[in-house]
């Protein structure tokens, strides 16, 4: 008990001197002030420690478009309020920034600094709208950094944050202090705060010791201005989204009544979209050099000047925001083909494109309620334009050297590929649309085969070309089929029409080729369906033996076998046992082949057999059909004398050959038969050659089998276009309509621009070896496909954007070719971090304002850009700015007023030899920012303390 009370006791006496000592202060202990300010001090010290390069290293973050201006942030506690320092620096640059550089920060540009200090509340206003908070930071950051040796100017944001008022401070030395302070007018600028004169005289009331008379006294005082002018809006930006309007848009059942035309009418993807221009204009600055000043009344004269009076000129394009923020989403071919591409993932869900169309499916998972299927009359509509809209044959030889030949499509502007650019513009491009479309697409050309129809869009060329894709190959097959069945047509009307030729069927000459009139059939015994099919197959050979025999020129003189079997001697080659003129016979022309049928012929030949240079049945019935004419050209012919006219290469011929022949005029036979053999080759695999050879009777193509039947071939061809498969169908779609999009945008006019060729050249190279994965028989993984396609999109849609960019430059700088090909450069370097094959869309946060020098012959080009303006767009401007460009005043102007004194002379020169050694300073500035309804003004001013 005793000791508890002792404790109790020596507490009692603690509290006792507790309370004695409670208003006595240790100063010994800094205050949060003081602690606010050496916190502010050991950040800077690391800063100026560390230094710029090393700055850049801990995480900088880049400002600016031209990766100069760099930051450092670092946030505050004073007490119970946040605060966030910045510290902005520049790489490459002099000690005084330059005056009207294009990449400067405003503060930069305000009070004519280079790196500096921010320092300001942590708050949504992120301004300190108490004045003494104000000066008590700005006095912790001055102290701080006087502690540190720096001479970093520091800004603090006061009043209303609409203002975009800053007071500062910037310890030039121990003898020096430079005060900042800028504020803002936002209402009704004072009448003579619009000209030169009145600016004029604000700055000099500044500096001035007492009121003068500005018109009596004149204060030297050297300025510089810029001036901005905006182009006018174009004619087709007067109406509120009217760059969003297509003219006849595909698929869309409202027809467009805006008789105005677009800007991109005459440009090649105006037959699919309208582009809102990507230029909405330019901004051109003039700028006049720093001069020195007397008065007034020369800041008068300075107003009345033209705009062709400055010195330099600055030309900025107006980029519309799509072209710059990937955020805003796709638009144009890339936006139609990304459709595409989640048609193909769906049609794997089908075996037939039926079932997409079908209405019992209509609520599965096949069909989504976005798949719609569009109205049959606009349905209609597009297959009137893919058909009947130009129907001109498709000339190849427009786009054979085009890169799109390595994409294994459909050229631009074939039949399927005007299929498929149509059904990118069919609602949305859904696999719903596409099956309807391609249904009634099938129907009309079985209509055109039937009706004997040509195909329009299509050459009736009888070579195929196998680097396109399998169902352009199958309409050009198509299109030589009808062309076969319409000569056949054709000679069969005009030899009913002869009288002779009903008459006496069985009596004409069977020998000669050219008579269309001879039939073998009796017409009596055959019904009329089954006699005329007959006739019109046995007058198609008659037909393609008459245009063979039409197409090669005989010798007059030689020795010809009757009937025209032969196109004339085959110069310096003898029968072997005979020794007669060896004949060319008239042959039949090798039918064409699908790739499909090509690859049928090699599986037949590795059932038939390893034949050299013999694959199929279809190469015996040419081989035949060649032995069969020659043995008809050549009644006293071997074996021997076909290999050597047909294949020279496996003949093996002596020296004396070449020699025997020199006597053939004479009627003599030295050493004749000429000595040769076959080659190795055909001795080993000549055997079914010989065969072929025994069994083909001696007959003139005229009297042959057609080695192309255009009847049976074209229903196998409308037999595979009804029964293809959606996914093959859809990826022939896909290759298609990449080659069509990019032919299209590559026919675009936009100069001499060899970098946008080499980036369209690429991405040809990028189309072609992507699009490879989907020319296999089997589809590799179906989700790498699509993620592949997807990023082909994207890179589409990068180039897209170049193109339509380049196209509009073009337009309006065709006339300063160097001028368009500068800006394209500039804007090129600044998309082109965007233009990675990502998915994901990189949102940047600055904008485009690159700058261009304009050249003095340029400036006529660019000042046509401001016609003058009309009565009701002048009546308004009676407080003109003044520096008209064509009755158009400056949207912005800025100007910079400086005077400087040397410090050794006058109110500044009580420091003695320290304050002679620096010599003259800049002991105020202003710089002046604003219109008609604003007005910025930023003043600095040097001090002696």
């Amino acid at each position: 008990m005793d000791r508890g009370k002792a404790v109790q006791e020596v507490g009692e006496d603690v509290e006792e001197t507790q309370e004695d000592i409670e208003g006595f202060d240790d100063f010994t202990i800094a205050s949060t002030w003081e602690r606010f300010i050496s916190e502010i001090e050991a950040v800077c010290r690391q800063w100026f420690v560390d230094g710029h390069k090393n700055l850049l290293d801990k995480g900088a973050e880049c400002l600016g478009s031209r990766n100069n201006l760099y930051r450092m942030k670092r946030e505050l506690k004073h007490g119970v309020k946040l605060y966030t320092m910045e510290y902005y620096f520049q790489i490459h640059s002099s000690d005084k920034a330059g005056q009207w550089d294009n990449d400067l920060h405003s503060l930069q540009l305000s009070f004519g600094v280079t790196g500096f200090l921010v320092i300001a509340p942590l708050s949504a206003s992120g301004v300190v709208l108490d004045a003494p908070e104000s000066s008590k930071l700005l006095s912790a950051v001055a102290i701080a950094l006087s502690n540190c040796g720096s001479n970093w100017p520091a800004f603090v944001p006061v009043h209303d944050p609409s203002r975009k008022a800053y007071i500062g401070i910037q310890n030039m030395s121990t003898t020096f202090t430079r005060r900042f302070n800028s504020d803002r007018i936002g209402s009704q600028v004072p009448v003579r705060l619009l000209h030169l004169e009145g600016l004029y005289e604000l700055f000099v009331s500044k500096f001035a010791l007492t009121a003068v008379d500005f018109s009596t006294n004149c204060f030297s005082v050297r300025s510089t201005m810029r001036l901005s002018y905006r182009t006018p809006p174009y004619a087709d930006d007067n109406d509120e989204g009217q760059d969003n309007i297509n003219k006849q848009r595909k698929g869309d059942a409202v027809e467009d009544n805006h008789i105005k035309s677009q800007w991109d009418s005459d440009c090649p993807w105006a037959e699919w979209y309208s582009s809102e221009d990507p230029i909405k204009g330019f901004e051109l600055t003039a700028i006049w050099p720093m001069k020195m000043f007397e008065g007034s009344v020369e800041m008068a004269e300075l107003e009345n000047e033209s705009p062709f009076d400055a010195e330099k000129w600055l030309l900025l394009p107006l980029i519309s925001q799509n072209m710059i923020d990937d955020s805003i989403g796709k638009s144009g071919f890339a936006l139609q083909l990304s459709l595409l591409i989640s048609a193909l993932d769906k049609s794997f869900e089908a075996k037939y494109l039926e079932d997409f169309v079908s209405a019992e499916n209509s609520g599965s998972d096949i069909s989504k309620t976005l798949d719609f299927i569009p109205p049959p009359a606009v349905v209609d509509r597009i297959l009137k334009e893919i058909f009947h809209d130009g129907v001109e044959s498709w000339n190849h030889m427009d786009f054979e050297g085009r890169n799109s030949r390595f994409i294994k499509g459909a050229p631009l502007g074939s039949l399927f590929a005007q299929f498929c650019l149509h059904a990118l513009w069919l609602g949305n491009c859904n696999i719903r649309a596409i099956a309807t479309l391609w249904i009634e697409f099938v129907r009309e050309v079985r209509w055109c085969w039937e009706e004997s129809q040509p195909l329009p869009k299509m050459s009736a060329s009888s070579n195929i070309d196998l680097t396109t894709c399998l169902v352009h190959q199958k309409l050009q097959m198509l299109a030589i089929c009808i062309e076969k069945k319409n000569l056949i047509v054709h000679e069969h009307q005009n030899g009913v029409e002869r009288e002779d030729s009903v008459s006496n069927i069985h009596k004409v000459d069977l020998h000669d080729p050219c008579d269309q009139s001879h039939d073998m059939i009796p017409k009596d015994s055959l019904d009329n369906s089954s006699s005329q099919k007959l006739v019109v197959q046995h007058d198609l050979e008659e037909t393609l033996v008459c245009s063979s025999i039409q197409g090669h020129e005989t010798r007059s003189g030689d020795l010809l076998p009757k009937n025209y079997k032969s196109a004339g001697v085959v110069e310096s080659m003898m029968l072997l046992h005979s020794f007669q003129n060896m004949h060319s016979p008239i042959i039949q022309d090798a039918p064409p082949m699908t790739e499909d049928m090509h690859e049928e012929r090699l599986r037949a030949a590795e059932v038939f057999g390893n034949l050299s240079s013999l694959s199929g049945q279809l190469e015996r019935d040419i081989l035949s059909s060649d032995m069969s004419a020659f043995k008809a050209a050549n009644p006293d012919s071997v074996f021997e004398d076909f290999i050597r006219w047909h294949s020279p290469g496996d003949w093996e011929s002596d020296e004396t050959e070449d020699k025997s022949m020199q006597h053939t005029a004479k009627s003599t036979k030295p050493n004749w038969p000429p000595k040769g053999r076959l080659s190795q080759r055909m001795a080993e695999h000549g055997s079914s050659w010989r065969q072929i050879w025994n069994t083909s009777p001696a007959m003139p193509s005229s009297e042959q089998r057609p080695l192309l039947d255009p009847i049976r071939e074209a229903e196998k061809i409308l037999h595979y276009l009804e029964t293809l498969k959606p996914h093959q169908l859809l990826e022939q779609m896909v290759c298609t309509a990449f080659g069509a999009s990019a032919d299209t945008l590559s026919q675009t006019k936009f100069g001499d621009l060899r970098l946008l060729k080499a980036k369209i050249d690429q991405l040809y190279s990028t189309l072609s070896s992507t699009l490879k994965s989907l020319q296999v028989i089997h589809v590799p993984d179906r989700v790498e496909l699509i993620g592949d396609l997807k990023q082909l999109c994207v890179v589409f849609e990068h180039i897209e954007k170049l193109v339509i960019l380049a196209a509009s430059m073009y337009r309006k700088l065709s006339d300063a070719p160097r001028l368009s090909e500068a800006i394209f450069q500039d804007y090129f370097d600044f998309y082109q971090p965007k233009m990675g094959t990502g998915l994901a869309s990189l949102c940047y946060d600055k904008d485009f304002n690159m700058k261009q020098v304009v050249k003095p012959h340029e400036r006529d080009v660019i000042a046509s850009f401001f016609p003058p303006p009309t009565a009701s767009q002048s009546w308004r401007k009676v407080l003109s700015m003044g520096n008209l460009l064509f009755g158009h005043e400056p949207i912005l102007r800025e100007i910079i007023f400086s005077v400087s004194g040397d410090v050794s002379n006058g109110q500044y020169s009580g420091g003695g030899h320290l304050v002679a050694s620096i010599g003259d300073i800049e002991t105020h500035r202003m710089y002046i920012r604003g219109t008609s309804n604003d007005l910025r003004v930023a003043l600095s001013v040097t001090s002696w303390d």
